[in-house]
This record gives structure tokens, sequence and C-alpha cells, in this order.
């Protein structure tokens, strides 16, 4: 097969700013696949309701990543690499700051939002991550179309938000911590995951 026919890209998104973990091991030469699983993380089901667009497709089929797989989303054995503990490189984030957040698309979907958790105060970095060493709730949620059925969004393949970083405001944090970044989407039951490791400065 001829290199121009392989998909490298960690499908469908990954964030490049501030860098993943995905995004380092792609630019490292790691041939990505989709970091896919169930949407409503922290839930533990598929098949449940958007809770504000009962609308959009239900969660599922593929499972919400489990504890322990939740870099990777918990669906593809090559991604394993992500959940792994260690040292992984850090990216400098002032607490509290307004920093924009770049996702990387190579297959677009219609958005619901995209949520963003953060490691409890007293996590434990030598420990997989597991839904106990997040906050329960997003410290940040992104909604390009808020609440709108998603037959009246653009069509993802000419929708402009895909292209345009959006900035959210980080939580207050010291020291090293993760950011997991949940894409959700309208039209289908799945979401994508992306972890940060950041180094938090006042």
């Amino acid at each position: 097969m001829a290199m121009e026919d392989v998909d490298v890209a960690p499908r469908h998104g990954r964030v490049t700013h501030p860098r993943s973990r995905a995004d380092i091991e792609f630019n490292s030469g790691w041939l990505a696949n989709a970091l896919e699983g169930g949407k409503f993380f922290p839930a533990t089901r598929i098949g449940l309701t958007d809770p504000d667009v009962p609308t959009d497709v239900p969660s599922g089929p593929k499972p919400v990543p489990p504890d322990g797989q939740i870099a990777s989303g918990g669906s593809e054995p090559e991604a394993v690499r992500l959940d792994e503990v260690r040292d992984w490189p850090k990216v400098d984030l002032r607490s509290g700051a307004e920093v924009p957040f770049q996702w990387s698309f190579s297959a677009k979907h219609k958005t619901r939002r995209y949520n963003y958790f953060v490691t409890k105060e007293g996590w434990d970095p030598q420990a997989p991550l597991s839904r106990d060493q997040f906050e329960p709730e997003p410290f940040a949620t992104y909604k390009p179309y808020g609440d709108i059925p998603q037959w009246e969004m653009p069509d993802a393949s000419q929708d402009p938000h895909l292209d345009k970083p959006h900035t959210i405001r980080l939580p207050e944090r010291s020291g090293y911590h993760v950011i997991l970044g949940v894409w959700e989407v309208a039209d289908t039951g799945h979401a994508f995951y992306q972890v940060i490791d950041g180094n938090f400065t006042q």
C-alpha cells in the first residue's frame, strides 16, 4: 500500500494545542487510530440520552472507556500506549488562565459539546487514570451550537468552528495535573478522548 493511501492521523480528532498525548505520539511516528468510545463520560453504560438534546443519537454502541483506558478511548488495542503510567512530556499551563484549545480533525462530525475534566487535588500520578482520579464534573464545556437540533447544524464538512480554536478558562491547580478533553458528537453515539499532561503554575 502506498504511503499516501495510509491515514496516519489520529482519527477523528486530536488536541494539538495544548499538546495532547496523542499529538506527541503521532509526531513521534505512531500510526494512530481513533481514540473513540461511548459518550457521556463519566457515565459507564451506553444507551443514554443526551441530557440537553434528547433528539441526539444515544450513546453507543462502543462502550464508554473503562477506568485504566481513558486516555486511549477504551476501544483501540493499538492505543493502550496512551494509558501507560510513565513520565509523559508536560506542557506549561498557568492556573486559572484562558487558553485556546485547538483540535485537528481528520474526519468531521456534528459537534454537540466539548467537555474538559481535570484531575483532583491529591490525585496519584503513579496510578492509571480512573474516574476517581478526575473531578466528577467538567471544569469547562464548549457548545458551538448550543442546544439546537443536530439537523439544524451546518454540514460537518462545511462547519467553520471545526477549524478554529475555542478558549476555555483553566482550573486553579498547582503542579502536575491531567486534563481530559472529550469531544461529544451529536449525530453518532460516540465521543473522542484526549489527554493533556500539564504542569500548572501560578
